[in-house]
């Protein structure tokens, strides 16, 4: 077996670590919090009522954060590789002028309204494919994701446009789930410290319970408050960091609708299915470009819905429909995305 190839195994089965962490840290919770402090110390209804409420947090957090890891990352659509003969093109020249060229040419009928710092088209050599706007290659996942965010080792996977919507319930029902167990359980805590608690082992789960409920809660805090603000300006935390170039230069505005068409993209027109870790992500992407030679604006609109349980993730990006609005304003579809 080459040593490259036992490298790639030995970085798969760290990538997981987090995640063991996290699920090691969230049985014990379990643990401690129903079998030692609501089973062995609680009697009555109030025991019940707790335990009720425990386990609809405890279900959606499990649920979110399951749908998170296991969501694979949208990827751009054949539409934006190379065709063979563009390919072989392109590896034959040396100058980037003329690779720029060959790239323009393939790109001229894409919905590309981005490019590089240098007005460059923005193209992946890895995976040999020009980059739809909002989407940047991953190098953990070694695959280009569609409106990437980050790559979160806690969920061993890419955050972007599949999975952006688990991400932030995930967050949530974290913060919640902590919330709801370090309250509940701050009353044990207090007579921890008093000597009220009969000396028994189920003390120490009290304890730790407690901080370590405490310490995830004030750590989540931060991050969720810092998503909910990036949601309201439909901005990744790629692009609070490089702003998107378009036509007329940088602007770290330049996708951002109003915050309710914002929250729309990333949960959907029905909101009776936002609280669900179900996908209902739309694109809904608006730029105006003022052209140099031109009176007239150019408008620039894209919209897809994606609604549940309706369509698969993967049907649903595959069939998405935009519409493009261009200067005659004659309006065209086009095919964008597919995995």
């Amino acid at each position: 077996m080459a040593p490259s190839h036992v490298l790639k195994c030995c970085q798969k089965v760290l990538a997981w670590v987090p995640v063991a962490f996290i699920a090691l840290v969230v049985a014990w919770s379990y643990y401690a919090y129903v079998v030692e402090l609501c089973v062995m110390e609680r009697t009555g209804e109030k025991s019940v009522v707790y335990l009720v409420v425990f386990h609809l947090s405890f279900v959606m957090f499990v649920w979110s954060y399951g749908k998170t890891i296991f969501t694979s990352p949208a990827t751009p659509s054949n539409e934006f590789c190379l065709s063979k003969a563009d390919k072989e093109q392109y590896e034959k020249e040396e100058r980037p002028e003329s690779q720029q060229e060959i790239l323009r040419r393939a790109a001229k009928d894409l919905p590309i309204y981005t490019t590089t710092a240098s007005r460059a088209i923005r193209y992946c050599d890895r995976c040999q494919l020009i980059k739809p706007d909002r989407c940047h290659h991953c190098s953990a996942c070694d695959v280009c994701v569609l409106k990437m965010d980050h790559h979160c080792p806690w969920v061993n996977n890419c955050v972007g446009f599949s999975n952006y919507k688990f991400f932030l319930l995930f967050l949530m029902y974290s913060l919640l789930y902590c919330l709801f167990v370090a309250a509940t359980v701050l009353e044990y805590f207090i007579k921890f410290w008093t000597n009220e608690l009969p000396d028994t082992h189920a003390k120490f789960h009290v304890l730790f319970l407690f901080f370590v409920a405490a310490m995830f809660f004030i750590s989540i805090l931060s991050l969720f408050s810092y998503h909910c603000w990036l949601v309201g300006k439909n901005r990744s935390t790629i692009e609070t960091f490089r702003a998107p170039t378009f036509r007329n230069g940088p602007d770290k505005n330049g996708f951002s609708l109003g915050c309710s068409k914002n929250l729309r993209e990333v949960f959907g027109d029905e909101k009776k299915y936002w609280l669900l870790p179900i996908f209902t992500s739309c694109l809904l992407n608006y730029h105006v470009i003022k052209d140099s030679s031109s009176t007239v604006d150019e408008s620039i609109c894209f919209a897809a819905t994606f609604y549940p349980d309706k369509l698969a993730l993967k049907e649903g990006l595959a069939s998405s429909k935009l519409w493009v609005k261009g200067e005659s304003m004659s309006t065209r579809m086009i095919q964008l995305l597919g995995l």
